[in-house]
């Protein structure tokens, strides 16, 4: 569907922001076979590209398409959503322009092995400042373009404005290690940074799942499920979430009694989410049945069959006495990449191929067959990944347990690794498929989009010639 209309002058940035997206996806899916190819041969390209740099560079594009992504969906839902044209549409230009900027610098300093951050901020502080700097275009966009009233918004408005809310609070909080009072104070240092970055999750994933909730609003139609009583107190069970239960990361910090319980009793409500879909699993399995041949419902509902599988581990992960033998070992990772490839990354497309089956539906349709080898091939490789991670981490659990040396703990841990490698490039394949679907389509879009406009340009030019003869 090819649109002239003013009201959505931001779709060229918005596929910007989406060409972009994939690009941080794909580059961060080639540098995570990397680390995993030198997690079992460490020789590999060490001298060219040490793990030290691989993990904070895969960490960096991969966080990077996340937010990406959902800026990317939101630029081209706003003017949809409001009826009205974006609020600032140089500011959406200058949002985009600072963004690919500062990306480009941050991987140059990891290149170059400059590093000055923490987990996930491993790069020079004040490219973190640009980082803040490019989000404030974006946040005036969105909150002057839709005027939320939040008396009669939507559950996804809500969700939206407490992401980027809190992206700026979660940032900022972030670099508190800069001032002597943290910094000085091992304790109050690695608090702060968890609880920062640990509410960091939460504001893309309210970024996230928003904007699941609005696709699948226009997909089935049903304008009531985002306004129920029951969709806000999920909401509000997640902002809670978002706020207070970073604590349990640190339980092996010998900070206040308070924080670790307040932690784990919000955790444990993550139980009523769970109880809920368990509840209403069977409808779900029968509508993705009903709606299979619907690709962004594909991908729904294989989110939601991660959003069971990671938040079981993730309650099991919160408990004291179970965190203690699972804190730092490959447990967390496996909590981590099911939320990021299986729900994020799950949802997010959903959102990207909506957006592609909207501006270029024939294309769409004869690429679906691509599309869902993609998804299967990405969901079951996944599966195998997610397996391996766990393994080893139950194999160091046990170790540990029997005083063993770390020696023949990594000996006896080479299968795993070796199913973590190789399903690894599995999901770089499927995922392959999906991203390259992505480029191949927008580009035939803007290709037919010039046509047009130059077909336009060509039209009124003879017009204006035959009316100067006349």
């Amino acid at each position: 569907m090819l649109t002239n209309s003013s009201q959505y002058v931001s779709d060229k940035t918005a596929k910007a922001f989406l060409l972009l997206s994939i690009s941080y996806l794909f580059f961060g899916l080639l540098l995570g076979i990397i680390g995993g190819i030198q997690y079992i041969l460490p020789p590999f390209l060490k001298e060219q590209l040490a793990f030290q740099k691989t993990r904070p560079l895969h960490v960096y594009l991969v966080i990077s398409w996340i937010f990406t992504a959902a800026q990317a969906g939101l630029y081209y839902y706003l003017p949809r959503i409001a009826n009205r044209p974006i609020y600032w549409l140089q500011g959406a230009r200058i949002h985009f322009y600072l963004h690919a900027l500062v990306s480009f610098f941050i991987v140059a300093c990891f290149f170059l092995g400059y590093f000055g951050g923490r987990e996930y901020l491993e790069f020079p502080p004040l490219l973190g400042a640009v980082i803040l700097l490019s989000w404030v275009p974006f946040a005036i966009n969105f909150f002057f373009t839709l005027k939320p009233d939040y008396k009669n918004a939507p559950v996804y408005i809500w969700s939206w404005s407490t992401g980027i809310l809190f992206f700026f609070i979660t940032l900022s909080e972030s670099y508190l290690w800069l001032l002597d009072y943290f910094h000085t104070n091992i304790v109050r240092d690695v608090t702060v940074q968890w609880k920062a970055l640990g509410s960091m999750v939460g504001s893309w994933n309210m970024l996230v799942y928003g904007t699941g909730m609005y696709v699948m609003e226009k997909m089935s139609g049903d304008n009531k499920a985002n306004r129920s009583p029951l969709a806000f107190f999920f909401y509000f069970l997640g902002l809670t979430n978002l706020m207070f239960n970073w604590g349990h990361h640190t339980y092996i910090v010998p900070a206040a009694p308070w924080v670790k319980t307040v932690a784990y009793v919000i955790s444990m409500t993550e139980l009523l989410i769970l109880g809920y879909i368990i509840m209403k699993w069977r409808k779900t399995m029968t509508q993705a049945r009903k709606n299979y041949h619907n690709i962004p419902y594909r991908l729904l509902s294989y989110a939601d069959i991660w959003i069971f599988l990671n938040l079981s581990l993730a309650i099991v992960i919160s408990v004291p006495s179970w965190n203690y033998y699972t804190h730092g070992t490959h447990i967390t990772v496996a909590h981590a990449m099911g939320t990021t490839i299986g729900i994020n990354t799950m949802l997010l497309f959903a959102s990207v191929f909506y957006i592609i089956q909207n501006e270029n539906k024939p294309v769409f349709e004869r690429s679906k067959p691509t599309i869902g080898w993609g998804i299967l091939i990405t969901n079951v490789s996944l599966l195998l990944f997610w397996s391996s991670l766990l393994g080893s981490g139950l194999l160091k659990i046990s170790a540990k347990l029997n005083n063993e040396v770390f020696a023949s703990i990594m000996q006896k841990s080479q299968p795993w690794f070796k199913l973590f490698a190789y399903s690894g490039i599995a999901i770089f394949v499927g995922l392959f498929l999906l991203i390259f679907t992505v480029y191949k389509t927008l580009a035939i879009y803007i290709q037919k989009k010039q046509s047009v406009e130059e077909e336009l340009v060509t039209i009124h030019s003879l017009h204006k010639v035959s009316e100067e003869r006349t």
